[in-house]
């Protein structure tokens, strides 16, 4: 399964499934993707969450069913996935601007948000420095954390944990015992290294490069397998210019190119330096295979 067919199959998926229980890890599993990876794309690609993008359609499908046919609110609300007429009632006020009784009267306007679809368009034409590298199993010292695999909620926890590894001197310690040599030097990573998928949770770690020597009980060493990587350069201030380069990764480089990613590991690679800058050079790791 290539590139574009596994997210096309994903959002069929979706879109035949809306009035069930959709989970992450079986819409991600149309994809050959795992959940936190699946939802991550997902998000750089399309600007919202997995689970926004469901709300809206569920509640798009709902207001055209109120306005059209005799269902009742209650039964709605049921359908499409709420546990009363209450909290249908406010999630479908702030989505259409009326309530649900007012759409059964046929004549208040409501809003429409379309079903995804994957177009293959002429786009992009941008450069964008790469390289392919083969590496073999590393060791990383790390501090590492579980987080939600929805994007919503892991978006605002990640830089809330950096801030932690500021503050109580996990970062002194990092740079204290860092080597400076090898592929990554003194450079800051931040790694997303397993999921939980019966939790929906995925593991996220930041660090450098292992050293040898005792291990302080806060920290661990993990081992980051043998694989061949996409390596993506990133120029700009921090994070403005590094989500940039994630969507068009994501959009431009992948659907063109005879690569896709094999797993939701990424290392994202930052030197020492002004990360405010718009000369500051940082870098991205994607695993890789040749699609199918």
């Amino acid at each position: 399964m290539n590139w574009i067919s596994g997210l096309q199959k994903a959002f069929d998926y979706i879109e035949s499934h809306l009035t069930e229980d959709l989970e992450a890890a079986d819409i991600a599993a149309q994809a050959n993707y795992s959940p936190y990876h699946f939802q991550r794309v997902f998000g750089i690609l399309c600007g919202y969450s997995l689970g926004e993008y469901i709300r809206m359609r569920r509640l798009t499908l709902a207001g055209s069913e109120l306005a059209s046919t005799d269902i009742k609110v209650i039964d709605a609300a049921l359908k499409y996935g709420y546990d009363s007429p209450e909290s249908f009632g406010r999630a479908f006020s702030r989505f259409h601007g009326i309530t649900p009784v007012q759409a059964k009267s046929g004549r208040a306007k409501l809003k429409s948000f379309s079903r995804l679809s994957v177009k293959l368009i002429l786009d992009g034409g941008s450069t964008m420095k790469y390289r392919i590298e083969k590496m073999g199993e590393l060791e990383v010292i790390v501090k590492k954390k579980n987080f939600s695999c929805d994007l919503e909620t892991s978006n605002r926890q990640l830089p809330e944990f950096w801030g932690e590894c500021w503050t109580d001197k996990t970062m002194l310690e990092l740079f204290e015992r860092n080597p400076k040599e090898g592929i990554f030097g003194d450079a800051l990573l931040g790694l997303c290294l397993s999921e939980i998928p019966q939790a929906n949770e995925f593991v996220y770690a930041i660090g450098m490069m292992y050293d040898g020597g005792p291990v302080a009980e806060e920290l661990s060493v993990e081992k980051i397998p043998a694989h061949t990587w996409a390596v993506f350069e990133c120029v700009g201030p921090i994070p403005e210019a590094f989500q940039k380069m994630q969507h068009t990764v994501y959009s431009e480089f992948f659907p063109s190119s005879e690569y896709q990613p094999c797993s939701g590991l990424d290392i994202q690679v930052y030197p020492t330096g002004d990360m405010q800058s718009d000369k500051y050079v940082c870098q991205l790791w994607i695993p890789i295979e040749k699609n199918l």
